[in-house]
């Protein structure tokens, strides 16, 4: 009896060195301090179906993939008796089987509810092992591992390094109808290996293996939807969780939808905790929270960052639940070994610099007061202001120069007021140069940004118009005297405003910096980010403020020659994320870049952005994690960045305060940045995507510019397209009159 040790090699050479990353030192970091668990040790993280966010669940690849956590498998029964590890006892969604038997599909009686498909019973296990592949039953998720084969129970006992073994055992009434013994085999394996947690939402099942399992076995009972009807009581489960004196007699603990504990509104909001890990405890119950995963809509509470969830969880202050099934194991290993019990008082602002970008925009609309009020409150170092002007020439602070982007204003008394500007784009805008200061901030709404709605992943819809505008001194005044190491001023279009609209704005930024005391005190640094080197140019010239080259470009690398000119109007560059990992189809490419390397080599900082925390602007590679995003781009081997630029100051400030953060060789490996290309290279070799061509390097003609053009005083900005539109309408009113009395004259 006892555990395999070789987990760590199951995928081949082709992926060892990911499958390594994910063993070294995986439990290295937990805390030796005492947890609210009901034992005092630190909760437990269950693989369920080893790491089957990724890799297809129940697979060879996604227990190999998953040590230092529990590995779960829903135990299937087979025709003839074996055991197999499938998600569900319709195995359609999961499998290859409607290819392999196309008429196959039946419908059974599982637990009163018709259901259609095809089912494991129906083939023997020799069918099953050999002719019937694993596919990802998750559509959102990436389907290029598929293909892997069905695994036996037996190997999940013996063949990985886990610490624990969790059966799940659902459906014991349903295979009893047709002669199989789940108990039966449960018992058989049981006499083999150790077999550490069986859990069932079924009374009977589990009172039927009590006293005939190893004493080192757990039983627990698992909680379904609080209205389902548990089969061997007729009770609902809602009704068996107010009787835990009950369930003691028969289990040492139990198994809990996430919703039991931490409840959401409709709309996906958190409710008040409830009493029920405390409940359990008291009774002397275990109780581990299920229904974890980094890619479902978690509550807007959490600002889309898994890592938050589990700690509320787990390291709340109040409670601590005693383990977590998930999807991903990686997050709440994270979460446990370098994140629980931190102190969350911002001490410095040390390396990474946290940049915010537009405020903390992932929770309130850009540049509102409220976004930088929480950028604040989140432990930014620096703010950022992208600065827009108005009608009446006034600098505001506004992410994007067309405000149909980031206001209410096509759905405003201006609604009309759209200008075609081909200097900025094509199609019609609304733009802030259009309308005066008192025109926006009395008579628009800011309006949410969403960047990834065409996935329909959207941000806090409580806050969608939340917020007021900000000019730019009211941004320079709100500063003052905050626990930040600096301002960034964001200029764009300066040559457009100096010809097109007679604006010049570098001078008035400057001024606005000289009004509010900026130039004189030395306390917090003025950043001034541009893509456009004349820009800085002139703020080289007239100040000295800290400058920073943004490249918009996806690069590879700086030739010598662009380096030595960005340092000729520079302190620091920021670069876009394609740049540092390159992408494709959503996979980190085996592409190295040196752009960080070199750029740093010549003496700029480096910051990367824009970093999100929805799961969707992610690649694979990232496990669908804010915090394992920013642990790669920090600790890259050839050199992490040093600074992010976000809309989730929070998420990377909190990355700054981890226990596991200067750990050098015996940092954990869930710790340890992704292998680009890992994931890629793991694949099977058709379903691997196409290679894509290197990408260009930097080159001088790339950063060198034309001086910036005079103010052109006689400038008169795009009109608005309203006022010819009201010229036709009057014209063509004038007409249907002529035409009427001429038809009253004849």
């Amino acid at each position: 009896m006892g555990r395999g040790s070789h987990g760590c090699s199951v995928l081949g050479s082709s992926s060892l060195l990911l499958v390594l990353l994910l063993c070294v030192g995986s439990a290295a970091a937990q805390k030796a301090s005492t947890w609210k668990t009901l034992s005092g040790d630190s909760p437990l993280v269950i693989a369920k179906g080893g790491f089957s966010g990724l890799f297809p669940d129940s697979s060879d690849f996604a227990y190999g993939n998953a040590p230092g956590a529990a590995l779960w498998c829903d135990v299937q029964l087979t025709k003839d008796g074996a055991g197999i590890c499938l998600p569900t006892i319709n195995i359609d969604n999961c499998t290859s089987i409607s290819n392999f038997d196309p008429k196959g599909m039946k419908t059974y009686n599982v637990n009163g509810v018709p259901l259609k498909g095809w089912f494991p019973l129906d083939y023997n296990s020799t069918e099953l092992l050999q002719q019937v592949f694993l596919k990802q039953p998750i559509l959102s998720r990436s389907d290029r591992f598929d293909g892997l084969s069905i695994v036996p129970v037996e190997d999940i006992l013996s063949k990985y390094k886990t610490p624990a073994v969790w059966l799940n055992v659902q459906h014991d009434s349903f295979y009893s109808q047709f002669k199989l013994s789940m108990r039966s085999y449960i018992l058989s394996v049981s006499k083999q290996f150790v077999v550490d947690y069986i859990s069932s939402p079924e009374v009977n099942f589990l009172n039927s293996l009590l006293g005939r399992v190893n004493k080192k076995t757990k039983l627990v009972f698992r909680f379904l939807d609080e209205q389902t009807i548990e089969p061997s009581t007729n009770q609902t489960y809602g009704s068996i969780l107010k009787n835990l004196t009950f369930i003691k007699t028969f289990a040492s603990g139990i198994l809990v939808p996430k919703q039991y504990i931490l409840p959401v509104t409709k709309d996906n909001y958190l409710q008040p905790q409830t009493s029920v890990v405390d409940d359990a405890h008291k009774a002397g119950l275990e109780i581990y929270a299920a229904g974890f995963a980094n890619d479902f809509l978690i509550s807007y509470n959490y600002s889309y960052d898994p890592l938050a969830e589990y700690l509320s969880f787990i390291d709340n202050g109040a409670f601590s639940v005693d383990g977590v099934l998930t999807d991903f194991p990686i997050t709440p290993s994270e979460a446990i070994g370098c994140f629980s019990n931190l102190n969350d008082s911002k001490t410095d602002h040390a390396k990474p610099l946290v940049i915010s970008h537009n405020g903390a925009s992932g929770d309130y609309p850009d540049c509102t007061d409220l976004a930088y009020q929480k950028a604040v409150a989140d432990g930014a170092d620096v703010i950022d202001c992208p600065v827009q002007v108005t009608k009446d020439g006034i600098p505001i602070c506004m992410s994007s120069i067309d405000l149909g982007d980031v206001t209410t204003v096509a759905t405003s008394q201006f609604a009309s007021q759209t200008t075609v500007v081909n200097d900025i784009k094509a199609t019609p805008g609304f733009y802030s140069f259009n309308l005066t200061w008192e025109d926006i901030s009395k008579n628009l709404k800011p309006k949410i940004s969403n960047p990834m709605s065409k996935y329909q992943v959207y941000r806090n819809p409580r806050n969608r118009n939340a917020g007021n505008f900000m000019r730019l001194s009211d941004f320079l005044d709100f500063t003052k005297g905050k626990d930040l190491s600096g301002v960034m001023i964001s200029i764009e279009r300066a040559a457009f405003m100096a010809q097109k609209l007679g604006f010049g704005v570098v001078d008035a930024v400057i001024k606005a910096l000289d009004d509010s005391g900026y130039s004189k005190q030395t306390t917090q640094k003025v950043m001034i980010q541009s893509t456009n080197s004349s820009v800085l140019v002139k703020f080289k010239q007239q100040t000295k403020y800290n400058l920073v080259y943004m490249i918009e470009e996806d690069v590879r690398d700086a030739a010598p020659s662009s380096i030595a000119d960005i340092k000729k109007f520079a302190d620091a560059v920021s670069v876009n994320t394609m740049s540092v990992y390159p992408v494709t189809s959503n996979f980190l490419t085996n592409q190295t870049t040196s752009l960080v390397q070199s750029l740093q080599s010549a003496g700029f900082p480096v910051y990367v952005y824009v970093l999100m925390n929805e799961f969707v602007s992610q690649p694979y590679d990232f496990f669908s994690d804010a915090t394992q995003q920013i642990n790669a781009y920090v600790k890259r081997p050839d050199g992490g960045v040093d600074g992010v630029i976000t809309d989730f100051p929070a998420t990377a400030h909190r990355y700054k305060l981890n226990s596991c953060m200067n750990m050098g060789n015996n940092t954990p490996g869930f710790m340890i940045p992704a292998q680009p290309g890992g994931l890629i290279q793991s694949m099977l070799g058709a379903a691997q995507p196409p290679s894509t061509a290197p990408l260009p390097p930097l080159t001088e003609s790339d950063v060198t510019e034309s001086p910036l053009p005079d103010v052109n005083n006689n400038a008169k900005a795009p009109a608005s397209s309203h006022a010819a539109i009201r010229v036709r309408t009057d014209v063509s009113a004038v007409l249907v009159t002529l035409m009427l009395c001429a038809s009253l004259m004849i």
